[in-house]
């Protein structure tokens, strides 16, 4: 079997999400994340969200795209890892956000999935 040579790299490096609001949903994720907002680093039409990680996110207005129509996806976009599903369970719901799915759990793995505030649907799992 032959191995085939490719110029792309296998890793993810970046996860963009279409947001109707940049600076509320910029707040929406640092608060959920844990991680400091500034507004005035808000500048339309990205916001990167400075995760300490390998793999990057980034919120989309679509400011200068006038024909964008947003759709959130009602399947899950990308999921965040935690160690505790039941702590970060708890957390999310204590911010009033929308949980679409209950804690499953399989074996030794369990996560839930929510929904951000344009109705993307987003998923915590513990492995």
């Amino acid at each position: 079997m032959h191995s085939i040579i490719s110029p792309i790299i296998c890793k993810i490096n970046n996860v963009f999400i279409h947001v109707s609001n940049l600076e509320e949903s910029a707040k929406w994720y640092s608060d959920l994340l844990g991680l400091p907002f500034h507004k005035s680093n808000v500048k339309s039409p990205v916001y990167n969200i400075p995760l300490p990680s390998e793999t990057g996110l980034t919120l989309d207005d679509h400011t200068f795209d006038p024909d964008f129509k947003l759709q959130p996806s009602e399947h899950v976009l990308f999921n965040f890892f935690v160690r505790d599903i039941d702590e970060a369970y708890e957390f999310v719901k204590s911010k009033g956000i929308i949980i679409v799915k209950e804690i499953e759990r399989i074996g030794d793995f369990a996560y839930f999935n929510f929904k951000d505030l344009d109705g993307n649907v987003l998923m915590i799992c513990n492995n």
